[in-house]
């Protein structure tokens, strides 16, 4: 069987959906594996690296797709509608696992029940068990991004992070003040405290609380008791009701105010993302503040932020980078390859080498979209019941 990574088409997508090392590791399964030329250009792997490994490398997309049993990629094809269809080039029957961004691209799942009949998968769906976790792209990738995010904050800041004594004065430490303790946010606590910052979390979970101070921040209380309610058995963080973010406004905007850097990661699955921080806090924040909105793919939790854009509101910078763990491609490739793989090799059969898919399976389910021409995931096969969780970071 024959296994295809075609280049990256997508604005501003520099990784890859697969590396050297994985390309190696699915030969080792059995499959044949081809590399479209310049796959990995984005992240500073050179076609002979894959050849060395044993991979083919196509001259363009069309041929890499041609008659691939199996197709890895980091984003979701390209439709009719933007341009190259990318999901013409898919063979009949072809299995295709990528972030799709299901929930909430509902073109490109349309497309995929169409004349191609693609069997799909949406790695960012993946159920967030123990057996899953070497497969969970959300864990990988927002661990990066939250990483990055305290990166660009001292770029954009015009002040040093840590406290530092010098004869001629003493330079006040840097605060940081994070919003949401999910992967993104504690890494982001944590690289933050690295640095030297004073560091201050919050989240409406509050069994975060121990992970946030473990690691040397500072936990914000909002409301004991609505945030006991506050988390579903996947581990996510629940929309909470208006009340909530009343008194969050209140009592983390105090916070707000005091802080040089701060580092937004809230997000629903499939919705926009909630606000966090309003225009009129904006306007009571510290002249040459930041603010890194990692939300800003979902409309942003800053209410002032401009997806794709660098803005000065009110004397504070507001960041709204989009795809920030391509901003680390390299590093962020090689995970998100090691997911791919992870998962490919919990689909093969070792002793035939070749796919099987138990459909039963908690991880196919969780994360099967399409097949032979329909819709199949529990989440869009039905109308939602309106309570969507809530992934902080």
């Amino acid at each position: 069987m024959k296994i295809a990574i075609p280049k990256e088409r997508r604005a501003g997508e520099l990784r890859v959906a697969a590396v050297p090392e994985t390309v190696k590791k699915l030969i080792a399964l059995g499959y044949d594996v081809v590399v479209e030329t310049g796959a990995g250009d984005g992240s500073s792997i050179p076609d002979a690296l894959y050849q060395d490994m044993g991979a083919t490398i196509a001259p363009d997309a069309q041929t890499a797709l041609a008659d691939a049993d199996i197709v890895l990629k980091i984003q979701r094809p390209l439709t009719a509608a933007e341009g190259t269809d990318e999901v013409a080039l898919l063979k009949s029957g072809a299995v295709l696992i990528a972030q799709l961004n299901a929930l909430s691209q509902a073109d490109t799942v349309a497309a995929l029940t169409g004349a191609q009949k693609v069997t799909s998968f949406a790695m960012e769906l993946m159920p967030r068990i123990t057996r899953a976790q070497s497969m969970d792209i959300l864990s990988s990738q927002n661990n990066l991004a939250g990483y990055r995010a305290v990166i660009d904050g001292a770029a954009e800041f015009g002040r040093a992070f840590p406290m530092m004594m010098t004869a001629a004065g003493t330079v006040a430490p840097a605060r940081v003040l994070v919003y949401g303790a999910g992967v993104a946010g504690l890494q982001a606590v944590a690289t933050a405290k690295r640095l030297g910052a004073v560091v201050h979390g919050t989240d409406v979970r509050p069994a975060t609380r121990e992970q946030v101070e473990s690691l040397g921040g500072k936990f914000i209380v909002v409301d004991e008791a609505m945030e006991k309610e506050a988390e579903t058995s996947g581990g996510y963080a629940k929309e909470m009701p208006p009340e909530y973010f009343v008194k969050q406004k209140q009592v983390v905007g105090e916070f707000l105010k005091k802080a040089d850097i701060a580092i937004t990661t809230a997000l629903i699955p499939g919705r926009k993302a909630p606000t966090l921080i309003t225009a009129e806090q904006v306007a009571a924040m510290k002249p040459g503040s930041v603010i890194i909105d990692l939300a800003a793919e979902q409309g942003g939790n800053c209410e002032l932020t401009e997806p794709g854009k660098v803005v000065l509101k009110h004397g504070v910078k507001i960041v709204g980078h989009l795809n920030v763990a391509s901003r680390l491609a390299a590093d962020s490739s090689a995970l998100f390859a090691r997911n791919l793989y992870n998962f490919v090799q919990h689909l093969t059969d070792k002793t035939a080498k070749s796919l099987k898919i138990d459909w039963e399976d908690d991880l196919v389910k969780g994360t099967c979209v399409t097949r032979d021409g329909v819709v199949v995931h529990a989440q869009l096969a039905k109308p939602a019941d309106g309570a969507a969780p809530a992934a902080a970071g």
